[in-house]
């Protein structure tokens, strides 16, 4: 059956969202990666503005789907999602020397958040308190990390895992001798 461009139109904005949710990304971040403006992006994924074919294409990029993919729906329940090395969405532009790559689908974004950390020497990765009751767990799997969370201090080394509240300010800095990499999972950041 061929959508027809209403069916296309209205389902658009959801598939964007879903999209944008899938790699774990803020309005703010595909705004970054685009070079579509925070507003537009949300004004788009809310259905209040059609965007122009050059936006389009900007936002598909940026969220690493075509428009093929964007406007397939079809869900096979028989099938294993593979994130090849090379295609996992990262953000390097949040704190310093520190590469996130997200590893969780859109669809946790919020509830269960899987991320693999890569530090340069000295780098950092700087947090606001997430939503009330959020948790972190992060395992070193490289180099040595110093957690802090609120008033609490660590120093790990790797195969150390620390468990910390993650709705106060906290923050992962790397030994300023190497790099580090870490695994971060996060709950109910909202």
């Amino acid at each position: 059956m061929v959508e027809t461009s209403v069916d296309i139109l209205s389902l658009l904005p959801a598939r964007l969202k879903e999209a944008r949710r899938s790699q774990g990304l803020s309005l703010e971040a595909v705004a970054n990666l685009s070079g579509v403006s925070r507003s537009m992006v949300s004004q788009i994924e809310r259905g209040e503005s059609s965007p122009t074919i050059a936006t389009l294409w900007n936002l598909t990029r940026a969220l690493q789907v075509d428009f093929a993919g964007l406007l397939d729906g079809v869900d096979q329940p028989d099938r294993i999602e593979v994130l090849r090395a090379g295609a996992v969405p990262s953000i390097d532009n949040m704190g310093r020397d520190c590469r996130i790559r997200i590893l969780s689908p859109p669809e946790e974004a919020g509830r269960h958040e899987i991320y693999d950390l890569r530090f340069g020497p000295g780098g950092h990765l700087t947090s606001q308190p997430h939503r009330q009751g959020a948790r972190e767990q992060l395992t070193v799997i490289e180099g040595a990390l110093t957690v802090t969370s609120g008033q609490a201090r660590e120093e790990l080394a790797a195969g150390d895992t620390a468990r910390y509240a993650a709705d106060v300010a906290h923050r992962i800095v790397a030994a300023a001798d190497g790099p580090a990499r870490a695994f971060l999972v996060v709950k109910d950041a909202g």
